[in-house]
């Protein structure tokens, strides 16, 4: 967005390690979402044309280890930005993304994933997106705030947390390679499907979604094909500049998973005339190839890893 000549101001908790700052890059304001207060006043001071409400903790294991923290939060985050929204009384479009998994149990008759689909939350992460989407649809009736709500399906690309699957399996490919760790992937279930697309895809998506879709309408955004955890990690062992062993680990496998999850973006791609321009087999191997440049910074500087998840 920046580089369509926007202006850019993000809005987070302050990131020490991250260092983001005022640079070419945009304005970053450090505030704490669970706070009313300066997110209104921020809100009133900026009066942004556009919102994107990105601010969630979006890891579903981490929602088990802490169901209270994440659906407290992530209803809260949310909730702050509608209401200082209302008070500055901003006419702007405000997005606010969703996930497949809202949708939970998918039964193999209902493929692909539909917008009228019923939805059957499975995790407490699922369960606080179902909140913020329903929040999102009575703000838009109750008070005419025009949110757009997406439900995007998997996404990732360069820079992703190694906490999700796609970036875990990159990274230890990356440290196996460059001698840090066991010549081995250790890995969960890879029988499962998604509909993965490229973050930068997304990003494109959400910016055309503020643009043209209707508010207080909901918009599946996803793919449209299904392909399974094995298949990306046999993409990265192709890949690989060294012989790997696969080592499957109970620890990474979850109490529930979607055998299959892939969606309908029709009403999307009719509404905005958005495609995927970034093909899987791209993605993955920038992926990699982010992940061999972070791992050779680390040799380089001497320092661990030192990112949270997020």
């Amino acid at each position: 967005m920046i580089g369509q000549g926007l202006e850019v101001v993000g809005v987070a908790k302050w990131d020490p390690v991250s260092k983001v700052g005022i640079s070419s890059r945009g304005l970053f304001i450090p505030a704490d979402l669970k706070k009313a207060g300066p997110i209104a006043r921020i809100l009133n001071e900026v009066r942004p044309d556009l919102v994107f409400h990105l601010a969630a903790q979006a890891h579903v294991p981490t929602s088990w280890a802490d169901p209270a923290g994440t659906i407290v939060d992530n209803i809260l985050f949310e909730l702050n930005v509608l209401e200082g929204i209302l008070k500055a009384g901003l006419d702007c479009p405000v997005l606010i993304p969703g996930s497949n998994e809202e949708y939970g149990y998918i039964r193999p008759d209902e493929l692909p994933v539909r917008e009228d689909h019923p939805l059957r939350p499975t995790n407490p992460y699922a369960v606080s997106k179902v909140a913020q989407d329903m929040l999102a649809y009575q703000y838009s009736v109750a008070w005419g705030l025009k949110c757009i709500r997406i439900r995007a399906f998997n996404h990732t690309g360069p820079g992703q947390a190694p906490s999700y699957v796609v970036p875990s399996l990159a990274k230890q490919v990356a440290e196996a390679e460059a001698g840090l760790s066991r010549p081995e992937v250790r890995v969960g279930n890879l029988e499962v499907q998604r509909d993965f697309t490229d973050v930068r895809d997304v990003v494109r998506a959400y910016y055309l979604a503020l643009l043209r879709c209707e508010p207080g309408e909901v918009y599946n955004l996803g793919s449209g094909r299904a392909v399974s955890i094995s298949q990306v990690l046999n993409t990265f062992l192709a890949q690989s500049r060294i012989p790997l062993q696969v080592v499957r680990e109970e620890a990474r496998l979850r109490s529930w998973d979607t055998p299959v999850s892939v969606c309908d973006a029709t009403r999307f791609r009719s509404t905005t005339g958005w495609t995927p321009e970034i093909p899987l087999e791209q993605t993955l191997a920038d992926v990699l190839e982010y992940w061999r440049q972070e791992v050779s910074r680390r040799r380089t500087s001497g320092k661990p890893d030192s990112r949270k998840k997020r």
